[in-house]
């Protein structure tokens, strides 16, 4: 039997002396942070050198014993110390070329801080270090596994969760179908699959776009720092949260859907970020969030014990006729949504040719491991091989007109 790792999140509803001693962790946790951040910034800019996780650990002992800062001791302790394994995991990110350059914490995002130990949520209640009545928390599934850390969050919209971390044996509930899908994923429509199927692209960013302008637009003629203020800052913060778990909730279904009916789904690996900033279309992509929906579809495939095939980004799916292998230039125009092979003359849908070569492909290409990742020079290197193999008199007849 396996074992994997599953977050679950419950919504948590403090008292007021609860949201004071939460506030105060957050705080701590944030100023730890940053101060360690600020440190290490300084230290290389004056030596070329800076602490490491356990240098700044002892640092953090040694910052609680000073007057000016004896606050810290009033939260948790090894919260304060996850601050700094945060920080660390942050520097090590960077330097592997994973991450940008860690910044500085802000106080007016998201609000956070971990509890690695001591996490237990017994009879509608969580328990921490600090917090010995419990949080009264709303447990709407049964956790399973072995509690391990939990984080405790605060979102823009006032609303407080905890996230806890548990490992606990799986047995897989999908059962086998034999069955492959490839999976074109766009903007038109979310994703298409080889079978013809469409998922529809909700565009919820352009849905709530007319109400999120007019929210904005009433908290911009706000006094910074009123009770009016609060409010309408508060309705943005919630319509933002919608739009969030409006767009969440739709990827889970769309990625479990797939999970469930087939055993092997091959898909882009797209380059998410450099497409993002192409200007004309950097919002529609943001809002698609392939790379979010991707994520999904990993792991539940792990879970599940199914396989998800990338192929390379260079591979020309939507160019390629799945007949007979022909290039077409021209379907690079977006615009271009049907097209016929003038080789073999199959009228092709631009989306659903694609993903029957990305399957194909995908099939022809798979390696032993949950995700496979082919390599774009092998990609070309196929491509004309096929094309030297696919119907050479036919090329031959288009060439001479």
């Amino acid at each position: 039997m396996r074992k994997i790792h599953r977050t679950y999140k419950f919504r948590l509803y403090p008292n007021r002396e609860q949201a004071e001693l939460l506030a105060r962790h957050f705080g701590c946790a944030r100023f730890v942070y940053n101060h360690f951040l600020n440190q290490r910034k300084e230290q290389y800019r004056l030596t070329g050198k800076s602490d490491n996780f356990y240098a700044q650990e002892r640092s953090l002992t040694e910052l609680k014993k000073q007057e000016a800062t004896t606050w810290l001791k009033e939260v948790n302790s090894q919260s304060l110390q996850f601050a700094l394994r945060s920080l660390e995991t942050a520097y090590t990110n960077f330097f592997k070329k994973r991450a940008m350059f860690p910044n500085f914490k802000s106080k007016h995002s998201k609000n956070s801080f971990t509890v690695p130990q001591h996490v237990s949520i017994v009879g509608g209640r969580l328990f921490l270090p600090k917090f010995k009545e419990g949080i009264k928390c709303h447990v709407h599934r049964e956790i399973t596994g072995k509690v391990g850390k939990a984080t405790i969050s605060k979102t823009p919209s006032g609303k407080y969760f905890v996230s806890v971390f548990t490992e606990e044996e799986y047995v897989t509930p999908v059962k086998k179908s034999g069955k492959s899908v490839g999976v074109d994923m766009g903007l038109k429509d979310l994703l298409i699959t080889s079978e013809g199927e469409i998922f529809k692209n909700n565009r919820y960013v352009k849905r709530y776009e007319s109400k999120l302008a007019k929210a904005q637009r009433h908290l911009s003629r706000k006094k910074k720092g009123s009770r009016g203020f609060e409010n309408q800052r508060l309705k943005v913060s919630r319509l933002h949260e919608k739009i969030a778990n409006s767009r969440a909730d739709y990827l889970h279904k769309c990625s479990i859907s797939l999970v469930r009916r087939y055993d092997t789904i091959c898909i882009e690996d797209l380059n998410v970020k450099g497409m993002e900033k192409k200007h004309r279309l950097a919002k529609s992509i943001t809002d698609a969030s392939w790379g979010i929906f991707v994520s999904m579809l990993t792991y539940k495939a792990e879970w599940n014990g199914k396989k998800v095939v990338k192929i390379d980004r260079y591979f020309p799916s939507s160019q390629t006729c799945n007949v007979c292998g022909y290039v077409n230039k021209h379907t690079k125009d977006l615009s271009v949504r049907e097209w016929e092979c003038p080789v073999c003359h199959t009228h092709h849908d631009r989306d659903v040719n694609a993903a029957i070569n990305i399957l194909r492909f995908g099939l022809n290409h798979t390696s032993a491991g949950a995700v496979d990742y082919t390599g774009g020079e092998e990609v070309r290197a196929d491509l004309s091989e096929s094309r030297s193999s696919a119907k050479p008199e036919a090329y031959k007849s288009l060439a001479c007109g």
